[in-house]
């Protein structure tokens, strides 16, 4: 019990953690306001109670594919939230202009949609263990290890990025949130299969030398939605948002650039 616990928390946590360290010192690069991660991340919390206490309502809607149909609706906003938020942070690191409400607001939001998601699921877990008096001493040691974990890797995540340039800090932020936003498409293509609205196949399968529940393959997942035996249209997918989020960059840059040398 206390190995696995530790091994979910820091499964779901490591997924909203990396996403906050991304765009909380791409802020700090920028010189923009941090103040938006506080009202994310308590709607976040208050999010995941809510929604892992009505899980089973959810389930059962839709046929009983209301939580693979909600759980891709929560990354395809994630997906969207990032798309807007890259290409915004890009803009005004050339252009040098205020940031806009909206662009706080979206990263609000993805941070609230990524804590709801994972954190459902770890109170989901803790939840159906609270009534086993035996196991609850593992089961809370092995949380507070596993959260424990997760913080230190967001922690020195954040001041790793801070330790570049703020020019080779956005590129990198830029590119680790594409990936991030490929894996929300990625995993939600996956729910989507399961909820038989989309095909379902076997590309290849890495599980022989990349398992999915190893610790390599953990930190793949949470990086990258990394999948041992993705569905031919999981790669489609996945290829087609990755590719809208660097023409999005690509074009922002060049409007972020040709505003700066006006401004000049």
């Amino acid at each position: 019990m206390l190995l696995t616990s530790v091994v979910i928390v820091i499964r779901e946590v490591l997924e909203a953690a990396l996403l906050v360290s991304i765009l909380l010192s791409m802020c700090r690069q920028l010189g923009l306001s941090q103040a938006w991660f506080k009202w994310g991340l308590l709607a976040g919390l208050l999010g995941s109670v809510v929604y892992g206490r009505q899980m089973a309502t959810i389930s059962s809607a839709m046929d009983g594919v209301g939580q693979e149909l909600s759980d891709a609706g929560i990354q395809i906003l994630i997906y969207l939230c990032l798309l807007y938020c890259c290409q915004k942070l890009v803009f005004l690191y050339h252009s040098r202009q205020q940031a806009p409400p909206a662009l706080y607001v979206a990263m609000a939001a993805a941070i609230a949609l990524a804590v709801i998601r994972e954190g459902s699921e770890i109170y989901i877990y803790l939840s159906a263990f609270q009534g086993k008096q035996e196991s609850r001493l593992s089961l809370y040691s092995g949380s507070a290890i596993g959260f424990g974990i997760g913080f230190s890797f967001c922690a020195l995540f954040y001041y790793w990025l801070l330790s570049f340039k703020p020019r080779r800090a956005v590129v990198l932020g830029s590119v680790l949130l594409s990936l991030v936003a490929g894996g929300m498409i990625l995993q939600g293509g996956k729910m989507l299969i399961q909820g038989d609205y989309l095909p379902d196949g076997q590309l290849w399968d890495s599980s022989a030398f990349l398992p999915e529940d190893g610790l390599l393959g953990q930190l793949l997942y949470a990086m990258v939605g990394y999948e041992a035996s993705p569905a031919p249209v999981q790669v489609v997918i996945y290829l087609l948002s990755l590719s809208l989020m660097l023409l999005a960059l690509f074009l922002r840059y060049r409007a972020g650039a040709s505003v700066n040398m006006e401004g000049k």
